[in-house]
C-alpha cells in the first residue's frame, strides 16, 4: 500500500512559493538584468529600444488610417483605439512567445548560477514593461493630438496594468516549464497567437462587425480571453466605459493561472535544470 505523506507534500509546495518570495527578494539583480538585456539589445544604436517605439508607432499609424477608411471610422477615434491594441497586445504576446522560452534561453544562468528560477520570469517580465513604457509615448504623442476627456475613473488603469503583470508572471511560468520539457510548444505558441492577433478586437470592435453584418460574432469573439486584458488596459485610456464583466474574468482567470502555476512550480521545478 502506498502511504502519501502530506506533510512531504506541504513541505512542496512551500518551497515552490519560498522559489517565488526569493527571486522576489532579488529584484535589484532582475531589475539591472532586465534593463542590461535592452541595453546590450540596442548596444551602439542612436536610439536604442526607441526603434521598437518607431516601429509599433509607424504600425499604428498606418493601420489605423487603413482601417478607419475601410471601416468608415472618424481616425481621431480609431487611430488611438489602435494604437492601444497594439502596444497592450505585444506586452501580452512577448509574455507568451518569450515566456516559453524563457529558461531556454537562460540555460547557462540556471546550470551554473544558483538562483529561483522566478527570477529569470520577473527579470523577463521587467524587461517587458520597459518596452511597454516605451511603446506608450506614442499614445502620449496621438493623445495630445487627438484629446479626449479625462474622469477619475480612468485611474482603474492602474490596477489593469498590475494585473496584466501579474497574468504575465504566471503565463511565463506555466508556459516556460511546458515548453522546456517539450519544445514543439513554441512553434505552437507562435501559431495560436497569430491566430488570436486577428481574433482579437485590436484593429476591429464591435461597430466594425455590425457594419459589415457580422455582429452575432460578437459573442463568439467574448470566448477570447485575451479581449478582456485589452479591454481593462484600453478602456480607461480612451475614456471608455468600463464593463465589469472584463475585470471580473480577468480577475477569475489571475486566480486560476495562479493556481495553475503554484502546481506546475510544485511538480516540475526541480526538473527545470536537467530540461534545459
Amino acid at each position: 500500500m502506498t502511504v502519501t505523506d502530506p506533510a512531504g507534500s506541504s513541505k512542496t509546495l512551500a518551497r515552490a512559493w519560498r522559489d517565488l518570495a526569493d527571486g522576489y527578494q532579488r529584484r535589484e539583480l532582475w531589475l539591472h538584468l532586465g534593463w542590461q538585456d535592452i541595453k546590450q539589445r540596442y548596444r551602439r544604436s542612436v536610439l536604442g529600444p526607441f526603434w521598437i517605439t518607431i516601429a509599433t508607432g509607424t504600425t499604428a499609424v498606418a493601420m489605423g488610417g487603413l482601417y478607419s477608411k475601410l471601416f468608415h471610422l472618424e481616425l481621431s477615434v480609431h487611430l488611438p483605439y489602435v494604437t492601444l491594441g497594439l502596444i497592450i497586445w505585444n506586452l501580452i504576446n512577448a509574455a507568451i512567445m518569450e515566456g516559453a522560452d524563457v529558461f531556454v534561453a537562460n540555460e547557462g544562468l540556471i546550470r551554473q548560477l544558483p538562483a529561483p528560477l522566478s527570477l529569470h520570469v520577473y527579470r523577463l517580465v521587467w524587461r517587458q514593461v520597459l518596452l511597454f513604457a516605451h511603446n506608450m509615448v506614442i499614445y502620449a504623442v496621438i493623445a495630445i493630438i487627438f484629446p479626449k476627456p479625462w474622469s477619475w475613473a480612468d485611474l482603474a488603469v492602474i490596477p489593469a496594468l498590475g494585473l496584466i503583470v501579474l497574468n504575465a508572471v504566471w503565463v511565463a511560468l506555466c508556459f516556460g516549464i511546458l515548453a522546456t520539457r517539450y519544445r514543439d510548444i513554441g512553434p505552437l505558441l507562435f501559431s495560436i497567437v497569430q491566430l488570436l492577433f486577428f481574433m482579437t478586437p485590436i484593429i476591429w470592435n464591435d461597430e466594425t462587425l455590425r457594419q459589415q453584418g457580422a455582429g452575432q460574432w460578437a459573442k463568439i469573439v467574448e470566448l477570447n480571453p485575451l479581449l478582456h486584458y485589452l479591454d481593462i488596459v484600453r478602456a480607461p485610456l480612451l475614456g471608455a466605459h468600463q464593463e465589469l464583466r472584463h475585470w471580473a474574468v480577468v480577475v477569475a482567470l489571475t486566480v486560476v493561472g495562479w493556481v495553475l502555476a503554484a502546481f506546475a512550480m510544485r511538480q516540475y521545478r526541480a526538473r527545470v535544470p536537467y530540461w534545459v
